[in-house]
């Protein structure tokens, strides 16, 4: 069993910045692919970054593409989501996400273990 935790979520003003982070439990993180997904009031809970095992591939939504970054640390089992140039329509929880059979998808069903959420709030 994988424990995550997401940390790093507050609100902050259009524009700005915040880096997400997600600590893993497990000694078998560095081969998990691992992702962030997140899920605003009354929508459903969509795909947003994806990064595989080493590191060296990253999938993005469309609508984050260029301006949030996924990474990880291996070394600390941590993933982070560097956003930047935020915008109200990303308020949501954001949750990581971990696939421990490297299915590299970007759906709900492609991921085994869960986060508890962070609360991600822009201000306009």
């Amino acid at each position: 069993q994988v424990q995550l935790v997401d940390s790093g979520g507050r609100l902050v003003q259009a524009g700005g910045s915040l880096r997400l982070s997600c600590a893993a439990s497990a000694r078998t993180f560095s081969s998990y692919t691992m992702a962030w997904f997140r899920q605003a009031p009354g929508k459903e809970r969509e795909f947003v970054a994806a990064i595989s095992w080493r590191g060296s591939s990253t999938l993005y939504a469309g609508s984050v593409k260029g301006r949030f970054t996924i990474s990880r640390d291996n070394a600390k089992n941590t993933v982070y989501l560097q956003m930047n140039s935020l915008t109200p329509e990303d308020t949501a929880v954001y949750y990581c996400a971990a696939d421990r059979w490297d299915r590299w998808g970007h759906t709900k069903s492609d991921y085994d273990y869960w986060g508890q959420g962070t609360q991600v709030t822009v201000s306009s």
